[in-house]
């Protein structure tokens, strides 16, 4: 008799399970109810900081979109650069208005070191920031480039990922939702090849929060 292959005895499984199949075996398991305790005072923006940099992320706290400015200015000339590649247009305006240049030619985005972009929310209790591709810079500007910035408003913050994924189906009731939502948690890093970690494998290797307290 002529020995089954690995394929046909998965395939065997498969029909045996939906010919006879069982019952969950946690039928009483509750999956709406929150896991995650709140904390008792409401400092998200700390909250995130801290997860934030748990990650290898960096948290730089501004009041106002002037000192956002003023500071997004004093990192670029650290780095000893004059121009920032930024594609969303609320973002441009206030680059703009206070002297500092942005590039925004598509053509010259092969080149770009540095990106600026904004996000759908920031996740507090992981220090996560969740993107779109509905954002100006579409999925490019936050996957593609060294140095990630990202500029983000007190009113994008939440607590948890159930807070920021219950806001998207809000914010795009009407249009529907973007053809991708992502979750952005620290720089790119792996640890696949000989176990050791590399940080900017697969996207930027350095990330950036200015958070504006408006």
């Amino acid at each position: 008799m002529k020995e089954s292959t690995s394929r046909e005895k998965v395939l065997k499984s498969i029909r045996d399970a939906l010919v006879n199949p069982m019952n969950p075996p946690f039928v009483a398991e509750d999956y709406a109810d929150k896991i995650y305790q709140r904390p008792g005072e409401e400092y998200h923006e700390i909250l995130f900081a801290q997860a934030l940099a748990k990650v290898s992320g960096r948290f730089v706290y501004n009041r106002n979109e002037n000192e956002f400015a003023a500071n997004l200015k004093t990192f670029l000339q650290s780095r000893g650069k004059d121009s920032i590649h930024c594609y969303e247009p609320g973002l441009q305006k206030i680059l703009n208005e206070h002297g500092l240049f942005c590039v925004n030619a598509l053509e010259e985005f092969p080149e770009c070191e540095i990106s600026l972009t904004g996000c759908e929310f920031l996740v507090a209790r992981t220090g996560s920031i969740l993107v779109s591709s509905r954002q100006g810079s579409g999925r490019k500007g936050y996957s593609w480039p060294p140095l990630h910035v990202v500029v983000a408003y007190k009113s994008q913050l939440v607590y948890d990922i159930r807070d920021a994924l219950r806001a998207l189906q809000q914010k795009y009731k009407k249009e529907g939702l973007p053809s991708m939502v992502s979750l952005v948690t620290g720089p790119s890093r792996t640890a696949d090849i000989e176990k050791t970690l590399v940080m900017g494998a697969h996207g930027p290797e350095e990330l950036l929060v200015f958070f504006i307290d408006q």
